[in-house]
């Protein structure tokens, strides 16, 4: 599992109804003044600079506060959305006309530049709830108008008015709604867009979280069973429960259940926030992907994490600094990760720490085109839920370098292309 840095912002202000399923917070006039300068624009579609509410330099960036009292989420409290860039320049944000003559706007940065917006929520329960959104609602108060004809006083006019300003309080709504943007299987272990039961997955979107990170503990197993909520969030995968094992607004990492049904499959997250929209996923009975990290990507070829039993790495010797490793020989014995692999015998259900010894049902494997004839274990492994084991020895005749890995799994052939250092 990995987390990723927002790569987008386009963060879009929408004077629309909130969604039906979701939680509103809904903010009555800010304490701070927001400020629009029109920039100009053309064919209707105007641009201004953005001057947010009270600005103050921590060091590292400039944070710039709109605050404001709210009801709805939470029981209520004070809202505080605030826009971040580096440094203590000018600020690189704008707001820009999404069609002609609209005030509907996307905040956007000015080129070369970066930023970002978080909204927060301090509950009157006392929680400190806080989003990486783009849904919140803003309206003028009590807005002054300067540079523009009389009775023209709105944001898309300003915007296209080079020099015009449109200036005041404002009041409006915060959608806390989750929603998801993307669901792959974990990014180390192939990344797939297509699922399967009991098998770890990335979700990628906004308001995933009411909480900046969690990871579960052992507090929040039960009877060797890991967490079906955490830090208020749930996940269902085709309506049944999923494991979760880390959740920020930005992205949740779970395991589905064993009982997953095949097909096209709604997935769901559900936080203090709402209930987001369904985002279909096709379940398909294995999804085989063997750990092979982005950092495991030498020379232009993606090694598979491969281990001897003393800890060393199988890789061309030296490949990653500060790392033991060597090519691995006829005869040596390695352990390798995996995902995605179906059921094992005895059963053992997703979610529940795997306690004894176990073994799939069907597994092969080869390396360089060699079939792998003495496989030890290939099972859940010790210790862990969804996660697979495979203790292989290496054959003879796989050539040398980096020689290819492929496996399958019933009638599921595996789609990465990973390799394995071997030499004679």
């Amino acid at each position: 599992m990995k987390l990723i840095p927002i790569s987008l912002f386009l963060l879009c202000v929408s004077f629309l109804t909130p969604r039906a399923w979701g939680v509103t917070a809904t903010y009555t006039n800010s304490t701070q003044t927001v400020t629009l300068t029109g920039l100009g624009g053309s064919g209707g579609v105007g641009q201004s600079s953005v001057a947010w509410g009270t600005c103050a330099f921590d060091g590292t960036n400039t944070n710039c506060t709109v605050s404001a009292p709210y009801t709805g989420v939470g029981g209520g409290g004070t809202i505080s959305l605030v826009l971040s860039y580096p440094g203590n320049g000018t600020s690189p944000f704008t707001a820009n006309s999404i069609s002609p003559g609209s005030n509907t706007i996307t905040f956007g940065v000015l080129p070369g530049t970066s930023g970002k917006i978080v909204v927060s929520l301090q509950e009157s329960t006392g929680a400190n709830v806080t989003f990486l959104s783009d849904n919140f609602v803003f309206y003028y108060s009590d807005a002054t108008c300067t540079g523009i004809a009389a009775g023209s006083c709105a944001v898309g006019q300003v915007g296209l008015t080079p020099g015009a300003t449109i200036a005041g309080t404002v009041y409006g709504s915060f959608d806390a709604t989750p929603v998801i943007l993307a669901v792959v299987t974990a990014s180390d272990f192939g990344e797939f867009a297509t699922v399967a039961p009991a098998t770890w997955l990335e979700i990628y979107g906004t308001n995933l979280a009411n909480v900046v990170s969690q990871t579960w503990g052992g507090a929040d197993f039960h009877d060797g069973v890991g967490p079906t909520a955490l830090g208020g969030t749930t996940i269902t995968v085709g309506s049944q429960s999923a494991f979760i094992d880390f959740v920020t607004p930005l992205q949740v990492d779970a395991l589905t259940s064993s009982n997953t049904p095949l097909g096209s499959q709604p997935v769901v997250v559900t936080t203090p926030g709402g209930t987001s929209a369904p985002f279909t996923s096709m379940v398909n009975v294995a999804e085989p992907g063997l750990d092979a990290p982005p950092s495991f990507n030498i020379g232009g070829k993606q090694y598979a994490v491969a281990l001897y039993s003393d800890g060393t790495f199988v890789l061309p010797t030296d490949a990653i600094p500060g790392l033991p490793s060597r090519p691995a020989q006829q005869g040596d014995e390695i352990v390798m990760y995996g995902i995605g692999f179906g059921p094992v015998m005895p059963s053992i259900p997703a979610g529940q720490l795997v306690e004894q010894a176990n073994t799939l049902t069907s597994f092969e494997i080869s390396i360089g085109g060699v079939p792998v004839s003495n496989v030890p274990y290939s099972g859940l492994a010790p210790n862990y839920t969804g996660l697979y084991q495979f203790n292989v020895v290496v054959p003879a005749n796989t050539g040398t370098g980096a020689v290819p890995l492929t496996l399958k799994v019933g009638s599921v052939t595996g789609t990465q292309t990973v390799y394995l250092a071997v030499t004679n």
